[in-house]
């Protein structure tokens, strides 16, 4: 008997010890963290055709045969094309480094949801997968499913021999020679726009279809509950078919890939796909038929009228999701907030309705229902931009949107979330300086200038940007000519031109007072504030440069612009808003605005007290 009890006093004692030394564990095991790496727009350069024995043009450099769209293509685009490819990875490679488990794409994962990218995307994710154990979760961009079904398609402008322009295409026929001077095309169902079905296939065991393994997963289509749920129930949900509803006013069953998982750590995942594919007339589809549909670019407005049962969908997750104290993380790929920094009703004024991308900035009524369905937080991206927004549905239900950048466009990053408790989370943003191989095409571009010399288009594009030494740097020369080449001649009226683009910042601050004297008074009395040699050294263009890369990047821009260019910006806006030219105001209170905004950088956010603090 006594022997029984200094057994168990031993047990006793042995638990206790147990418990304390175990107890300071828990409370020092490192907070969970998720990655979100949107817009990747992952070309496989080095990518195979399977129906086709072109591959590509051969880089000196590498010794590589490589699928790539030309320089002059990328100059015109809002994102890249090529380089990307690198930097996809090494934002992996940085991801394993830091030990994270858990990546996210809030959508464009792809180009145009081609085979052959979607393809090289399935090998390198099986591939970290394997390697790091790491969770891949997608959700669908406007860029992945460009339209609901398989669409041919193609491009004119991949790189071909000698520099010139290769088309490639899925259908003969689609390719219209205008110059006389392309190479031949090139044909291959590859790379032809899959659709939902494709990415399906390519793709369902990133978050799509549920796992064996997996604690949970549905969709909003799914019947059970999380208290009877088998992985045979999921499984028997999983399909496309499954998982197909009725656009509003027609017979058309359109595919929603919408799904909410857990994989572990008590994280409910919830990937929203928002894309909506409108017809562009009322049509009733018969057999053999096909629909032309609208692109899904605008986001969630037509959510709102098209597919209304995300939204109840969405608010059983979020009721279900406190009731169960799981952890909520809500992506999907467009912006459930307004995202200029609450300048975007001036910039229809100044630029016009239909310019500065505004279309797609998501209406009160959107940040309103998402907020009324119970989000609090969600990721997104779209825009290639980094951003917070708030909206406040009333004092105590706040909606924050934290916009993701894109890796293949300026400023190049991605996100880290760390999970600090169920309501306070810390979000950094990861910025891509240094991408090993990130200049490995040059070469090829060399050639593709020197062809279009020839041409005598000399003017195509800048050779500067090939002496770029980061991918940072090459990314933002790429920002920089896009602005010359593109986006002064959509955005940007002759007359808005003419009034900054060659002043200097000393003319647009002498141009805020009614006379020389006037100005001379406000110069003597602010000897500290202003240095007429500083003004001098900037035009308007500089400006304008500089706008963009504000409003791509936040204040990860001024260690591109400079603090002290940055404050007399803001020192000239502020005069700006008071002269009586109406364009110049808004100018002014448009700039000063994008420069002002919530913490976008490094920051934490308590869900409960709905504050965000700036830890920079």
């Amino acid at each position: 008997m006594s022997n029984n009890k200094h057994v168990k006093h031993l047990g006793l004692l042995l638990g206790i010890f147990l418990f304390c030394a175990c107890k300071p564990l828990q409370n020092t095991q490192k907070p969970v963290q998720v990655a979100f790496l949107s817009d990747v727009h992952l070309t496989d350069i080095y990518g195979e055709f399977s129906d086709s024995n072109y591959t590509g043009v051969l880089n000196p450099k590498t010794s590589k045969n490589t699928i790539l769209r030309t320089m002059q293509a990328q100059l015109h685009s809002t994102r890249l094309f090529n380089e990307n490819y690198f930097a996809f990875l090494a934002a992996l490679d940085d991801v394993v480094a830091r030990g994270i488990k858990y990546v996210v794409f809030p959508g464009d994962f792809s180009d145009d949801g081609q085979q052959f990218n979607l393809r090289g995307l399935r090998k390198i994710l099986e591939e970290y997968t394997a390697q790091y154990g790491i969770h891949f979760m997608l959700t669908t961009g406007n860029h992945d499913p460009v339209k609901p079904f398989i669409t041919d398609a193609g491009k004119a402008d991949f790189m071909g021999a000698g520099g010139k322009q290769q088309p490639i295409y899925s259908k003969e026929g689609l390719f219209k020679n205008k110059t006389g001077e392309d190479l031949p095309v090139i044909i291959t169902q590859d790379i032809a726009q899959l659709g939902y079905e494709g990415i399906l296939d390519e793709l369902k065991d990133f978050g799509f279809y549920p796992k064996p393994q997996d604690t949970y997963w549905e969709t909003p289509f799914t019947n059970y509950n999380y208290k009877n749920y088998t992985y045979q129930k999921a499984s028997n949900a999983e399909g496309i078919v499954a998982r197909n509803y009725t656009l509003p006013n027609t017979d058309l069953e359109v595919p929603d890939l919408s799904y909410l998982v857990e994989k572990g750590d008590n994280i409910w995942f919830l990937a929203i796909d928002a894309n909506v594919y409108i017809p562009k007339s009322k049509v009733e589809k018969e057999a053999g038929e096909s629909v032309e549909f609208e692109g899904a670019g605008t986001g969630y407005k037509n959510v709102l009228t098209h597919k209304k049962h995300l939204l109840s969908w969405i608010a059983s997750v979020t009721k279900r999701a406190k009731v169960l104290n799981k952890q909520l993380i809500v992506f999907s790929h467009f912006p459930s907030v307004e995202f200029n920094d609450d300048s975007s009703d001036l910039m229809g004024q100044l630029f016009g309705e239909n310019k500065m991308q505004l279309y797609r900035v998501p209406t009160e009524e959107v940040s309103k229902a998402l907020a009324e369905a119970g989000v609090q937080l969600h990721f997104a991206g779209h825009m290639h931009i980094n951003d917070t927004g708030r909206y406040d549905l009333d004092a105590s239900r706040t909606l924050f949107n934290i916009q993701v950048p894109s890796l293949a466009a300026y400023i190049p990053g991605y996100k880290i979330a760390t999970i600090k408790d169920n309501s306070i989370f810390e979000i950094e943003t990861v910025t891509l300086d240094k991408v090993p191989d990130f200049d490995d095409l040059f070469p090829l571009y060399a050639l593709e200038k020197k062809y279009l010399e020839t041409k005598g288009e000399t003017a195509a594009w800048n050779a500067e940007i090939l002496n770029a030494k980061t991918y940072k740097e090459f990314v933002l020369k790429h920002l920089e000519e896009l602005v010359g080449l593109r986006f002064l001649e959509q955005d940007w009226s002759a007359e808005l031109k003419d009034l900054l683009v060659n002043k200097s910042g000393l003319d647009l601050l002498k141009m805020t007072f009614k006379t020389q004297e006037e100005y001379e008074v406000y110069k003597a009395e602010n000897t500290i504030k202003i240095s007429e040699k500083d003004l001098a050294r900037w035009t308007g263009y500089d400006m304008i440069q500089d706008f963009y890369k504000l409003k791509n990047a936040d204040k990860l821009a001024l260690s591109d612009i400079g603090k002290s260019r940055f404050n007399e910006y803001l020192m000239v806006c502020e005069h700006l808003q008071k002269t009586d030219n109406s364009q110049l105001q808004l100018w002014g209170a448009i700039f000063s605005k994008i420069s002002t905004g919530l913490p976008a950088t490094h920051f934490i956010i308590d869900l409960n007290s709905n504050t965000i603090k700036d830890l920079n």
